[in-house]
C-alpha cells in the first residue's frame, strides 16, 4: 500500500493538521485497538488545550498599518488627543480664516507648517509645547475633519510626507537633543516618588511626531508618486549616515535606551524611544525581504551557488504543528513494554550491525531480513527499542499519537519510505564531509587525509556513494567566505594591503555601536526582562511603566480593569519591538560580517539573554498568544472618529474579535529565533531546540515522539546531524570556556584589525625630525588663550620634576 505520511510543502504534521485532530499521518488513519481508541478519546476530553484551531497568521516584518501607529499610544494617553485637536485649531485660527486644513491649497499648507516651524523657536517652554501639539495633530491625520478611520490613516500619511519636505523632522531632532539634556527634568523625576505620564510631557509629544513620520514614509505603496519615493529614500539616507557632524539616529535613540537604564532619566518614556528605534533600524537597514534580496546579491558577488529558496516564503506556506502534550507523551511512553523487557539477544546482536547497516542503506539491503525466527516481544524491541536509521524514520512518519500495534511490528524494506517533499533543501558542511571521511579513513584503513575530501582509495563502495551525496547538498556560507578572509588577513596583513570596508549603513550602524555595544545590550535585555510576563516586580527592577501610569491611579474597579489591561498591552509591545529589534541587529550584522555578528551574539549570551528567552517561555503560551489585553474602542484611529463610549466590564473583557494576538505570536516566533541564532553550532550554548534532543537521552525522545516529529517535518535537516538519536561525537564532553575564549579572540582580532587605528602602531611612520615635530600645529580651544598662564602655572611651574627618574625610565 502506498505510503500517505509523507508531507509535502504546506502540509499538516503528521500528528495532525494544525487543530489536533490527529488524522495527518497514512498509517495513522488504519484501524486501531478498542484500548488505544478509548486512551485517545480520553486524551481529547482532558487536552482541550492541544486542541486548538488553526491560525490564520502571517509572519513578516510588522503587523498591519494602523496596528503598528495604534501601538504607539497607551490607552492612558487618548484623552491627549483632544488636546492636541484644541491646540492645533487654537493655532490655525490665527493664521487662516474661514478654511479648514484639508480645504486649503498644497502652497497653503507649506506656509502655514513653515509658520509652525518658526512658532517653535520660542523660550517659552508652555508655547513650544503647544505648538508641538499642533505639529502632532497634523502627523495624526487630522481626525477632526476626516469621517472614516481610512481617510484619518491616508491624511496622516499625507502630512507626514509634507512635513518631511518643510525640515519637520530636523526641527524636532534638535528639540529631542534639549529635552535628552535637560538635567532639570531628570532631576524633578529623580526626587518624585512615583512617576508618571506627566513627567514625559514633552518627550512623548516629540518622540510620536517623529514615529508617526518614520512610520508613515517607511510604508511603500504601489500608488506612491515620485516626489514621495524621492522623499523616501532622502530620508532613509539622513537617518542611516552621520549627517552635519551627528551621529546616525539609531545611535542617539540607542543611548536613550541606556541612559533609561542607569537611572539618570527614569521619565523617559521607554516605550515610545524602543518602538522608534527598532522602526528606524528597519527603515534604514531594511526588513526580511530586502534581507534576502541582499543575501542573493551577495552571495553572487563572492561566487558562490544561488540560494535553494527563501526561508520567509517556506515558513509562509507551512502549517504550524499543534502544541506538544506533555502528560499524554508520558501516558503513551508507559503503554510500551518497560525497557527492561527489550534487552533480548536481537539487541546485543543489533550492536555489532547497527554500523554495517547503516553503510548498507546505500546497497538496498532488506535491514531488517534476519536468519533466525524472532519472537513477537523481539519484534516489538525491534519497533520500540534500539532501532535503527531506517527503523526511527518509519515511526516518525506514523501518527506518533498512536503506538503501533503487534500486527504493524514485522517492518520490510518497502514499508520504509523516506518523507518527501520535505519543505527545506537540507545542507552539508565542508566540515560534516571532512568529518565524515575522517571516520571512514580511520575504520577501514587506518589513517586519515587531513581535509582532502577528493582521495576515496580503499574506501568500499557505499563510502563513495555517501560522499557523492553529502557533496550534491554541500553548502558554503557567506560566513564561511568571511572566516576564510579574516584568518588570511590576519596571516599576511603586509603583502594583501588594507581591506576596503563598504560603508554602507550596517557597517556605520556597528562602528558607531562597537565601543558601547555591550551596555547597549544589557540595556535592552533589562528592560526585556522587566517585561516579561514570568518576571516578578522586585526593587531593583526598572520601571517601565513611567509613560503608562495616569497622574491620578484609579478609584473604581472598572478604572482599575482598564490600566490593568493598559499595563499588560504596554509590555506586550515593549517585548514586540525589543525582539524584533535584535532579531533585524543579528541578521544585518551576520550578513555584513559574521564576526559583527558573534561580537553582538557572545554579549548577549554573556548578558544572560538564553536564560531570559528560557525563563521567557517557562508560562503557558497559548494563553499568552491568545491574551486579549486590548480595548478596541481605544484603539487609534478609532478613538478619534467616534465618541468614546461609556466603558463596561463588558467590553473591557470582551478585547477584540481576533482568536489570537498578532504582536504576542510574533514576539514568540522572534524570541524562538534568536535562541536559534545564539546556540546554532555553539555547543557551549545549546540549550533548546533541535540542537538540544541528542542532549537529553534515549527515554526523552521515546517519550516526546510527537515533538520529534514535528521537528522532522518542519526543521532544515543536515545531512550529518545526528540530531535526533544523540550519536554524534560533539555529544560527548569538551571544554565549553575554550570555545568561547577562541571564538572572543577571532572577535577582537577582527575588530582590531578593522577598527583600531592608533597612531603608534608598529606599521605606521615614524617622524625623526624634530623640527617637523615641533613644527605641526594643534588644534586648541578657543578660550586656551585666556587660561594659559594659569594652565602654565598648575601643569609646568608648580609640578616638582624628578629628572633621575626621568632619565631611568628612558
Amino acid at each position: 500500500m502506498e505510503d500517505s505520511a509523507a508531507p509535502g510543502a504546506g502540509s499538516p504534521p503528521a500528528n495532525g493538521n494544525g487543530n489536533g485532530n490527529g488524522n495527518g499521518g497514512g498509517k495513522g488513519k488504519q484501524a486501531a485497538p478498542k484500548g488505544r481508541e478509548a486512551f485517545r478519546s480520553q486524551r481529547r476530553e482532558s487536552e482541550g488545550s492541544v486542541d486548538c484551531p488553526t491560525l490564520e497568521f502571517e509572519y513578516g516584518d510588522t503587523d498591519g498599518h494602523a496596528a503598528e501607529l495604534s501601538e504607539l499610544y497607551s490607552y492612558t494617553e487618548n484623552l491627549e488627543f483632544t488636546t492636541n485637536r484644541r491646540c492645533f485649531e487654537e493655532d490655525f485660527k490665527t493664521q487662516v480664516q474661514g478654511k479648514e486644513w484639508l480645504e486649503l491649497e498644497e502652497d497653503a499648507q507649506k506656509a502655514y507648517v513653515m509658520g509652525l516651524l518658526d512658532r517653535l523657536e520660542v523660550v517659552s517652554r508652555d508655547r513650544r509645547l503647544k505648538v508641538a501639539r499642533a505639529v502632532l495633530y497634523l502627523a495624526q491625520g487630522t481626525f477632526g475633519e476626516c469621517d472614516s478611520e481610512v481617510d484619518v490613516l491616508h491624511w496622516s500619511r499625507y502630512n507626514c510626507f509634507l512635513l518631511y519636505q518643510m525640515g519637520t523632522f530636523s526641527a524636532f531632532l534638535e528639540l529631542l537633543h534639549m529635552e535628552i539634556d535637560n538635567s532639570q527634568a531628570c532631576s524633578s523625576a529623580l526626587r518624585k516618588p512615583a512617576i508618571s505620564i506627566a513627567d514625559s510631557t514633552e518627550l512623548r509629544v516629540l518622540l510620536s511626531v517623529m514615529y508617526l513620520m518614520v512610520e508613515n514614509i517607511r510604508l511603500e505603496r504601489e500608488t506612491d508618486s515620485c516626489r514621495w519615493r524621492t522623499a523616501r529614500e532622502t530620508f532613509r539616507t539622513e537617518l542611516s549616515f552621520s549627517m552635519h557632524n551627528e551621529e546616525p539616529f539609531a545611535l542617539l535613540l540607542f543611548s536613550m535606551v541606556t541612559k533609561f537604564c542607569s537611572g539618570l532619566a527614569p521619565h523617559f518614556p521607554i516605550k515610545k524611544v524602543l518602538l522608534l528605534l527598532w522602526k528606524v533600524v528597519m527603515f534604514t537597514l531594511g526588513g526580511f525581504e530586502h534581507l534576502q534580496a541582499l543575501k542573493v546579491q551577495k552571495r553572487a558577488e563572492l561566487g558562490l551557488p544561488p540560494l535553494a529558496e527563501d526561508s520567509i516564503q517556506v515558513v509562509k506556506s507551512m502549517r504550524a504543528a499543534s502544541p506538544p502534550s506533555y502528560t499524554l507523551d508520558l501516558g503513551e511512553s508507559q503503554l510500551a513494554p518497560p525497557p527492561s523487557k527489550l534487552r533480548g539477544r536481537r539487541g546485543s546482536r543489533r550492536q555489532l550491525l547497527t554500523k554495517q547497516d547503516s553503510l548498507d542503506i546505500y546497497n538496498e539491503r532488506d535491514l531488517f531480513k534476519t536468519e533466525e525466527p524472532t519472537t513477537e516481544e523481539e519484534e516489538e524491541s525491534a519497533g520500540d527499542g534500539e532501532r535503527t536509521l531506517d527503523g526511527e524514520l518509519d515511526l516518525l512518519e506514523q501518527d506518533p499519537l498512536v503506538p503501533p500495534p503487534p500486527s504493524q511490528a514485522p517492518l520490510s524494506a518497502e514499508r520504509v519510505a523516506f518523507p518527501k517533499g520535505l519543505p527545506w533543501a537540507p545542507k552539508v558542511r565542508q566540515k560534516d564531509i571532512e568529518h565524515f571521511l575522517e571516520l571512514s579513513r580511520n575504520k577501514f584503513i587506518g589513517f586519515t587525509l587531513g581535509q582532502d575530501t577528493d582521495t576515496l582509495v580503499g574506501l568500499p563502495r557505499p563510502i563513495h556513494e555517501s560522499v557523492k551525496t553529502l557533496k550534491q547538498h554541500k553548502y558554503i556560507s557567506i560566513a564561511d567566505v568571511q572566516i576564510k578572509n579574516e584568518e588570511e588577513l590576519e596571516k599576511c596583513p603586509m603583502s594583501l594591503g588594507e581591506e576596503v570596508v563598504p560603508e554602507t549603513p550596517c557597517e556605520i550602524l556597528y562602528q558607531g555601536m562597537l565601543y558601547s555595544l555591550p551596555q547597549y545590550m544589557i540595556a535592552l535585555l533589562k528592560i526585556l526582562l522587566a517585561a516579561a510576563p514570568t518576571s516578578k516586580a522586585k526593587t531593583d527592577s526598572i520601571n517601565i511603566l513611567a509613560d503608562v501610569l495616569p497622574e491620578e491611579m484609579p478609584v473604581t474597579v472598572l478604572q482599575s480593569m482598564k490600566l490593568g489591561i493598559d499595563v499588560n498591552r504596554h509590555k506586550e509591545i515593549i517585548v514586540k519591538s525589543i525582539s524584533a529589534l535584535l532579531l533585524l541587529l543579528l541578521k544585518h550584522f551576520k550578513l555584513n560580517h559574521v564576526y559583527q555578528f558573534e561580537y553582538v551574539s557572545q554579549h548577549l549570551v554573556f548578558a544572560n539573554c538564553i536564560p531570559l528567552i528560557l525563563k521567557f517561555f517557562n508560562q503557558n503560551i497559548l494563553s499568552y498568544i491568545t491574551a486579549k489585553n486590548s480595548i478596541s474602542v481605544l484603539d487609534y484611529p478609532c478613538c478619534t472618529i467616534q465618541d468614546l463610549p461609556e466603558l463596561t466590564t463588558e467590553s473591557l473583557e470582551a478585547g477584540d474579535n481576533n482568536q489570537f494576538c498578532w504582536r504576542n505570536l510574533f514576539s514568540c516566533i522572534n524570541l524562538l529565533r534568536l535562541l536559534n541564532k545564539l546556540t546554532k553550532w555553539k555547543h557551549s550554548r545549546t540549550m533548546l531546540l533541535k540542537i538540544q534532543t541528542k542532549y537529553l537521552g534515549r527515554q526523552w525522545r521515546k517519550s516526546n515522539m510527537k515533538t520529534m516529529s514535528a521537528i522532522y517535518q518542519k526543521v532544515r535537516h543536515r545531512m550529518n546531524d545526528d540530531w535526533a538519536y544523540g550519536n554524534d561525537i560533539d555529544a560527548r564532553p569538551w571544554d565549553f570556556q575554550a570555545e568561547e575564549c577562541t571564538l572572543r579572540a577571532n572577535i577582537e582580532a577582527f575588530n582590531s584589525r578593522r577598527y583600531d587605528r592608533p597612531q603608534d602602531s608598529e606599521f605606521s611612520p615614524v617622524d625623526n625630525c624634530l623640527q617637523s615635530v615641533l613644527g605641526q600645529r594643534l588644534d586648541l580651544p578657543e578660550d586656551f588663550h585666556y587660561s594659559y598662564e594659569i594652565w602654565l602655572e598648575r601643569e609646568v611651574f608648580s609640578q616638582p620634576i624628578c629628572w633621575e627618574e626621568l632619565l631611568q625610565n628612558h
